[in-house]
Formats: structure tokens, C-alpha cells, sequence
């Protein structure tokens, strides 16, 4: 159970490299994942066990995400924008399933996090077998395509600015610069959240938007911006605000996460009885609010909702953690309740009750604001802000223009 010394890692001028790296990295933590397993109903919790949940917690934590952020935010990208023929096909059926696997991985993570964290701190001796069977296999098969077709394409199609650009991105998103290449790649970064934002705000506090240089459709343009927010490493860059009216015509706001967006809308889901819910249900308009603090941006968004299909609800509801689920079917979102034991005890109701596979509720699912109104702000020096506003003509298209300050 005792982990090994750390391998002297590749340097990022070796960008391919160091994501096998990252594998090498990632099969030994699968690896002590499975010993647990087997040492857990021998000897329980004691020294060992714990040590080694700890650091199974602390790098799939602080340092997985990482990897799967080079792939998606710089690899994946950088390949499609340089790939033809066969290998275009091949990125095109490939892609989407990478990005699919991340997200399962990640829900499964969710749940053996906090399996995780009670065997570290010596309070629990249970580790699901299922949960940590698919995992190892879900990343085991991850990794092999990646390292079978990726890897092999990106040594083949990349020259060698190309491979600078990635190791350059991946030393940013780690926090370390050229003179610590060297370093433990698969770290957490220690450079302070301060100096970071520090950063950002240098690259990007003289932004200008322009509206010869924006995107004639309004989604093209959101997208550009939040692919941007998502590589400046933004705080929670899906999360927005999301403005209702009461019968009276009262607003109230709150934030919640966006989970798809594209040229139907922005999708959120919630369970139809809550607060926003009802009134949603009686007047169904709303505004986003997206803003990016870091980049000195905000989005500002309005129109008509409208119910996601069953279809669609379900697809969502079932990639959500196991626990997620059963926390929406206990939770009566916005109504009263006693105290917080009490929400437990209905948690534990609902979990005794369906088990592992719970069915989305009736009540929960998703809304789709369909854009009417969506304006671009740009921060600049003085408070003379860029503002860019696109309007839906009757006959679907857009128009925009800037407006003042």
C-alpha cells in the first residue's frame, strides 16, 4: 500500500510526452484504488489504508482535472483545426466520446470522493466495488485510445510551434512557468489565486470589442467568449444568474450552472415546484447574467423559456452522480423544512427507497431560454465600456449595434 517515490518527469517542451506522463501517473493511482479494495476488509481503516486514500484523494483533486483540461481546452482543439481527411473522420467520432468519458469520470469521482474522505480520516471502511470497478475500467479505456490514436496523431500533424503552443499552455494552466518545466507535472499549481488573476487581468485588461470584429450570430460570439473564459481558467465560468417575476411583477435572482447551450438556447435544470419554477410557469420570460470578473466581461441575456423534452430531461438527470439524483427527488426545492436533520432523514428515506437507479421525478427537469436580447459588455479604462447588443428579428435573424456606456 506504500506509494512510490515520484518519477522524474518529461519537460513540457515534450507536451505528448508529459500527457503519457499524466497516464503513468493516473494507472498507479487506479491501481492502489483496486488494493484498497481488497485491503479495506482485512485490516480496515488503519495507517495504511488511510495514507492511501489521502493521496488517491489528493490527486484525482488537484491534478486529474488538469489533464482533462489540456485535452479539451488545447489538444482536441489544436488537432481539429489542423486535421483533414481521415484524420478529421476519425477526430470527428472520436472526440465527442473523450469528452463524454470526462464527464462520467468525473460523476463517478463524486461519489468515490466522499467514500474516499471517510476512510482518509478513519471514520469508515466502505469503498464500492461497482463505482470503483467502473472507473478504473471507464479510465483504463480512456487512456489506451487516447494513447493508441491521439497521441500518435498529435506527433504526426504537429510541427514544432505547434508543440511549444501546447506546452506553453500546459505549463499556464499548472501555474509554472518555462524555468520550472521540470517540476512535478501532475502538482496542483502553487502560484497564489492572487497573482494568477494578477495575470489574467494584464492579458486581458486592455480587451477591446469592436463590432467589426465580432461574430454575426450571437451564439458563435457567446461561444468564443466562453471558450476564452474557460482557457483563462475563469472561476465557475458556466455559472449565471438567472433574473425571474413574481404575479406581482417582483424579481428575484439567484445563480445556477448552465449545462448546454447552443442555437436553441441556454439549458439550466431544477425542479419545476421551486420558487423559479412557479414563475416561471406563469410568466415565462427570464435574463441571464454571465460574468466573468477575471476578463472584465458580462453577458446579458433575454427572452422566452420553455420546458426541455422528457428526453432531454432524462439524459441529464441520468449522467448526474448517484447522489445528486436522490438529493433532487428528497429535496422539495424552495419549501420550508424544519431543520437540517430532518432533510437528511428525507435523504435516507429516498436513498432506502430507490437504491442505485432512481428515475428522474416529474417534477425535475430542465428550461431552455430561448434568446430574444443578448448584449456583449467589454470592460475599459475610465468606466467607457464596449457594448455590443444583438436583437432577433420576426424572422429569426439578428441584428446588433453598439450602445453607449
Amino acid at each position: 500500500m506504500n506509494q512510490p517515490l515520484h518519477d522524474t518527469a518529461p519537460d513540457f517542451d515534450q507536451p505528448v510526452a508529459v500527457l503519457k506522463h499524466c497516464h503513468g501517473r493516473i494507472r498507479k493511482q487506479l491501481a492502489t484504488l483496486e488494493k484498497l479494495l481488497t485491503h479495506l476488509p482485512q485490516h480496515g481503516a488503519d495507517e495504511q489504508a488511510r495514507q492511501a486514500a489521502a493521496a488517491v484523494l489528493k490527486y484525482f483533486d488537484k491534478a486529474a482535472h488538469l489533464h482533462h483540461d489540456d485535452e479539451e481546452q488545447d489538444l482536441i482543439p489544436m488537432l481539429t483545426a489542423v486535421a483533414q481527411g481521415e484524420d478529421a473522420a476519425t477526430l470527428q467520432a472520436l472526440a465527442p466520446t473523450i469528452l463524454q468519458d470526462h464527464m462520467d469520470m468525473d460523476a463517478m469521482w463524486q461519489d468515490l470522493h466522499e467514500q474516499l474522505a471517510l476512510i482518509a480520516d478513519g471514520s469508515a471502511v466502505q469503498l464500492s466495488a461497482g463505482i470503483v470497478q467502473r472507473f478504473v475500467q471507464r479510465y483504463l479505456s480512456h487512456m489506451e485510445r487516447e494513447e493508441g490514436i491521439i497521441a500518435p496523431m498529435a506527433l504526426r500533424l504537429f510541427d514544432a510551434q505547434q508543440m511549444e503552443r501546447l506546452g506553453q499552455a500546459m505549463r499556464r494552466r499548472r501555474g509554472i512557468g518555462p524555468a520550472d518545466a521540470a517540476a512535478d507535472v501532475a502538482s496542483a499549481p502553487d502560484q497564489s489565486i492572487g497573482d494568477r488573476v494578477a495575470d489574467l487581468r494584464k492579458d486581458y485588461g486592455h480587451a477591446v470589442l469592436d463590432e467589426h470584429d465580432v461574430a454575426d450570430d450571437p451564439i458563435l460570439q457567446f461561444t468564443r467568449w466562453f471558450e476564452e473564459a474557460l482557457s483563462a481558467e475563469v472561476n465557475e465560468p458556466n455559472a449565471m444568474g438567472v433574473s425571474t417575476v413574481d404575479e406581482n411583477g417582483r424579481p428575484t435572482s439567484r445563480i445556477v450552472l448552465v449545462k448546454q447551450f447552443d442555437a436553441r438556447g441556454f439549458t439550466w435544470y431544477t425542479n419545476y415546484d421551486s420558487q423559479k419554477g412557479q414563475q416561471l410557469a406563469s410568466k415565462p420570460f427570464a435574463a441571464l447574467l454571465f460574468f466573468w470578473r477575471e476578463l472584465e466581461r458580462q453577458v446579458r441575456i433575454e427572452g422566452r423559456v420553455e420546458r426541455t423534452t422528457a428526453e432531454e430531461s432524462d439524459k441529464y438527470f441520468n449522467s448526474r452522480p448517484l447522489k445528486s439524483r436522490l438529493a433532487a427527488i428528497a429535496s422539495r426545492q424552495s419549501a420550508p423544512i424544519a431543520d437540517r436533520a430532518s432533510l437528511e432523514h428525507n435523504y435516507e428515506d429516498v436513498a432506502r427507497q430507490y437504491g442505485e437507479s432512481p428515475s428522474r421525478p416529474g417534477n425535475w427537469g430542465g428550461f431552455r431560454l430561448v434568446p430574444e436580447r443578448i448584449e456583449f459588455w467589454q470592460g475599459r479604462r475610465s468606466r467607457f465600456h464596449d457594448r455590443i447588443v444583438y436583437t432577433r428579428q420576426e424572422d429569426g435573424s439578428w441584428t446588433r449595434q453598439r450602445l453607449q456606456p
